[in-house]
């Protein structure tokens, strides 16, 4: 990860303390007024959506472009894969641990593990579909990347990152697993609940033979 990337994040995190210090007490009151009780899920739930909104924005379009920053020699790449043959041409020698350390890979896996969450709220919270989350994931990518080709649609001097094909296949790609780990994680706490269900009967039919 690189320097400037580390500075975008903690700007985002920045960013999402100063937004939920604004958006937390009045969910607080919400919920008291809604359900007679603060709902801790809902709290955790409503932090984790904006931390990740405010990290994932932060990493795609920071750092804004300086008054002495270059134009991009190219701004559109439509070769699908394109990063794997970006691999080999970095990589250091031979071997995988030489593929796994150039920038082109992590670049490839950081734009996987950026969408990642969104299939995770999009299962979890959302109650999506496989395909719906898929299709979210698409467009949501898509729009980040019709953002970029414009220069954040005029308001940046010129375009500062590239539109790239294989931005939306990772992106996609990641909206997809996050999905699956969504499903394991629902499926393993059902898992939970019904053996626990499970153990609380029998304790129960134990102590009425007694």
């Amino acid at each position: 990860m690189t320097s400037a990337q580390v500075t975008a994040l903690a700007t985002g995190l920045l960013v999402f303390l100063g937004l939920w210090a604004t958006v937390l007490v009045p969910q607080l009151i919400v919920q008291r007024a809604r359900f007679g009780r603060v709902v801790p899920g809902r709290v955790a739930a409503t932090a984790a959506l904006l931390c990740y909104a405010c990290l994932a924005l932060a990493v795609v379009f920071l750092p804004l472009p300086g008054p002495h920053a270059r134009q991009l020699s190219q701004t559109i790449q439509l070769v699908p894969f394109q990063w794997i043959a970006d691999v080999h041409r970095d990589a250091a020698g031979p071997g995988l641990l030489n593929a796994l350390s150039t920038t082109a890979f992590e670049q490839m896996t950081l734009n996987v593990v950026l969408f990642v969450p969104l299939g995770i709220f999009a299962r979890m919270l959302w109650r999506r579909g496989f395909v719906g989350t898929t299709l979210l994931g698409f467009a949501c990518s898509l729009l980040i990347e019709v953002t970029q080709l414009t220069a954040n649609w005029g308001t940046a001097p010129f375009q500062y990152r590239i539109f790239d094909v294989d931005d939306l296949i990772t992106n996609t790609s990641g909206a997809a697993l996050g999905w699956i780990a969504g499903a394991l994680m629902l499926a393993l706490r059902a898992s939970a609940v019904r053996a626990e269900t499970r153990r609380g009967v029998e304790l129960s039919g134990a102590q009425r033979l007694r």
